[in-house]
């Protein structure tokens, strides 16, 4: 099989600020989430040699503003198509939170179900978030995937056999427990962080990587790290010495790589 199949991706953004991801395959180009500013996502796409006026869909994930604050600007600026599930839509509505989109251009991705996108089938799953109905993705060509997984309190055994084996992870590595309890955040917001609606800490996100990964594994990308209750190093350190532990090689076989909250990483080949 040709290992350049046209299917790549760069995490555009990803920390407690603001959101956003980008994956292309020959036929289909798509954001998920767009939790900074119109202008910004505009700018992320430019550092990656990519226009935005050749994406095809816009998906959500869950209605918190680090994830859809810039999605109504694009989606009238650029005609795109939005897709999220009924109950997030419902949600967004009700509270007016991006604006006014026009019908036509709202579609219902249902927690669970695939849908194809041209030569590129994504499918949604669920995960345990403080939001209305949070979902998450496994983007899927040629037998390779990419799953993109932050906003979770803890992975499920239905959720692993969603994820398990993908070619890349965006996996989350929100905080480290002791910086979030010794942290400036009030006592109810760390209890929600903890919780099993909240975020992975470092160390549940490195348990869960252990637990997904596969042959097939090559890559781990730490996302949605807070930037008062972790530091990029520890999060890394964290990560690939768990793996390590576990007898993975992370020289060779399966790579720790960050992200950043302001900047796009290169654009990968899946």
């Amino acid at each position: 099989m040709n290992e350049n199949n046209g299917f790549k991706y760069s995490i555009l953004a990803s920390g407690s600020t603001g959101n956003s991801f980008y994956l292309e395959t020959p036929q289909k180009k798509i954001i998920v989430d767009a939790g900074l500013s119109g202008k910004k996502i505009e700018s992320l796409m430019s550092e990656i040699g990519r226009d935005i006026h050749d994406v095809d869909a816009l998906l959500i994930t869950h209605e918190h503003s680090d994830h859809i604050k810039g999605i109504g600007v694009l989606a009238r600026k650029y005609g795109l198509d939005v897709y999220a599930n009924e109950q997030t839509w419902s949600e967004i509505d009700s509270k007016n939170m991006v604006g006014k989109i026009a019908d036509e251009q709202k579609h219902i991705f249902e927690m669970g179900k695939t849908i194809t996108f041209g030569d590129l089938d994504i499918e949604s799953f669920g995960v345990s978030h403080d939001a209305i109905a949070p979902q998450f993705y496994r983007f899927m060509k040629d037998h390779k995937s990419f799953v993109l997984l932050t906003d979770t309190g803890y992975v499920s055994d239905r959720m692993r056999g969603v994820i398990e084996n993908a070619d890349a992870y965006l996996m989350e590595s929100n905080h480290e427990v002791e910086m979030l309890r010794n942290g400036p955040y009030p006592w109810s917001t760390k209890q929600r962080i903890l919780s099993d609606r909240g975020h992975l800490s470092n160390e549940d996100g490195a348990a869960a990587a252990f637990d997904v990964l596969g042959n097939q594994t090559k890559r781990i990308f730490l996302g949605h790290l807070s930037l008062h209750n972790n530091i990029k190093e520890l999060a890394h350190m964290t990560m690939d010495g768990y793996l390590q532990q576990h007898d993975v090689d992370t020289k060779r076989e399966v790579h720790v790589i960050d992200t950043s909250h302001e900047h796009a990483t290169k654009l990968y080949d899946i």
